[in-house]
């Protein structure tokens, strides 16, 4: 059965991997998030100070992704963004091995333990997310579920790995690590393995929003202002929580909340039972900033917010399969209501829409050379989508609306797609294109397909 489980693995990994690679390639990639972080890693394995030229201060100082710093030797071996793809593809992947393994402590069979494997891998959130650029957070997924394995096994070091690699993705992911803690120390009474979450997670929180954002950013974690409500700093926000519960709850009770927590709970919810919900106590930090958020984002399986929830919901499902409450019963049954939903719910469809992934597939060509053409390591100024993959030098600028009037003579290439630029920046585009042909120091080097490139000399 363990081979069945690694030919599993093995073909996901090559399925996410050959789908983020080919929306790359079709230039459906964007500067937020792939530009930034390839951008950083890369700086990283340079010996450069990893400044994204996109956010305007060091990469510590958005999520204080310590993370980062070793993925950078992979660069070292070869600079190219696919190793961030295929990190993502592999981590994702990776997560139905301790999926399999805690199935099978909780006492399932092989061949159920199987199944919740495949339930993992067929979660529409895996798919979807590997689509949306990339996110060190990823990496925090079966550092979770592995995490919660080595503690049901008393295993104290790979317990401390799994904690120190979720805590160096993301400085959010410290409240799931301290509601971890919380819950094995109550719930799993695994006193030595929950202090050492709780206090973790508490600690790095204090020190990743109080000590490295501040230092390397602009003060405050980005996101942030998705609870601008609640008040314009990590401290304020967490206590407005506590003293006004009335503004948290009139935001929790809403439609797309209601549709949020149907598409999360839909995929599993025949694996769901009021007697075994204790496993999601962890997923409430999570859960509650997704919520309470002003942002659709946090409200949607396409992107990352609800990662820290999975591995919790999982647990829940392997619990209740264990003690024999499930309400789909056969494991084809099981089988076939995942796929359902994640043909309902998974992205797959994107790559044959023309209002998605095909949208630009008249100007890939010319693209393509345009971007072949940009030799140097000089500064860029371009497109959300061309950017990533022109972000292997220190300054890449988007030309967005506003930057109508930017200084142009700080860019050494400008390319610009003229026929598909972003949706509110076409007015910005023929302004670029106009003041350019009036600077003799820029040349039209390259021309087709309205995507233009002009280089100064």
């Amino acid at each position: 059965m363990k081979k069945h489980l690694t030919w599993l693995i093995a073909i996901s990994i090559i399925i996410l991997l050959v789908c983020s690679s080919l929306k790359h390639a079709l230039f459906e990639s964007t500067a937020f998030d792939l530009g930034i972080f390839d951008q950083a890693v890369y700086l990283i394995s340079q010996g450069q100070s990893p400044v994204s030229s996109f956010l305007g201060f060091h990469i510590l100082g958005d999520h204080a992704a310590l993370i980062l710093y070793p993925l950078a030797l992979l660069y070292k071996i070869y600079p190219h963004v696919s190793w961030l793809l295929a990190v993502q593809a592999i981590s994702l992947s990776l997560g139905a091995l301790p999926t399999w393994y805690l199935a099978r402590h909780a006492g399932l069979g092989e061949k159920q333990a199987t199944t919740m494997a495949i339930v993992y891998l067929l979660y529409p959130l895996v798919f979807n997310i590997n689509l949306f650029d990339f996110h060190p957070e990823v990496i925090a997924l079966p550092s979770i579920l592995g995490a919660i394995l080595a503690a049901r096994l008393g295993n104290g070091w790979w317990f401390g790995l799994a904690l120190i690699l979720i805590l160096s993705c993301k400085e959010i992911l410290s409240l799931t690590v301290a509601a971890m803690g919380f819950w094995l120390l109550v719930f799993e009474k695994k006193r030595l393995f929950g202090a050492m979450a709780l206090f973790a997670g508490i600690a790095w929180f204090i020190i990743a929003t109080q000590v490295i954002v501040p230092s390397f950013g602009t003060g405050e974690p980005s996101g942030l202002n998705c609870y601008n409500f609640l008040g314009d700093s990590v401290l304020e926000v967490a206590t407005n929580l506590l003293l006004k519960p009335g503004i948290v709850l009139s935001q929790i009770f809403t439609l797309p909340n209601l549709e949020y927590l149907f598409q999360l709970l839909w995929p599993v919810i025949w694996g769901l039972s009021s007697k075994h919900l204790t496993p999601l106590v962890p997923a409430i930090p999570a859960l509650a900033l997704n919520l309470i958020s002003d942002c659709q984002s946090h409200k949607d399986l396409s992107y990352q917010y609800p990662i820290p929830i999975l591995p919790f919901l999982l647990l829940a499902v392997i619990t209740t399969f264990a003690a024999g409450k499930e309400s789909v019963k056969t494991r084809k049954g099981i089988i076939l209501w995942s796929l359902v939903a994640f043909l309902a719910l998974a992205k797959f469809g994107r790559f044959a829409s023309t209002s998605h992934y095909l949208a630009t597939l008249d100007t890939w060509q010319g693209t393509k050379e345009a971007v072949a053409l940009v030799k140097t390591k000089g500064s860029v100024l371009t497109s959300d989508k061309i950017a990533p993959h022109l972000t292997h030098r220190p300054v890449v600028k988007l030309a967005t609306s506003g930057s109508e009037s930017i200084d142009l003579s700080q860019f050494e290439y400008v390319l610009l797609n003229m026929r598909h630029p972003w949706t509110d920046t076409p007015d910005t585009v023929i302004t670029l294109v106009q003041r350019l042909e009036e600077m003799p120091q820029f040349q039209l080097k390259y021309r087709r397909d309205d995507v233009v490139l002009y280089q100064q000399h």
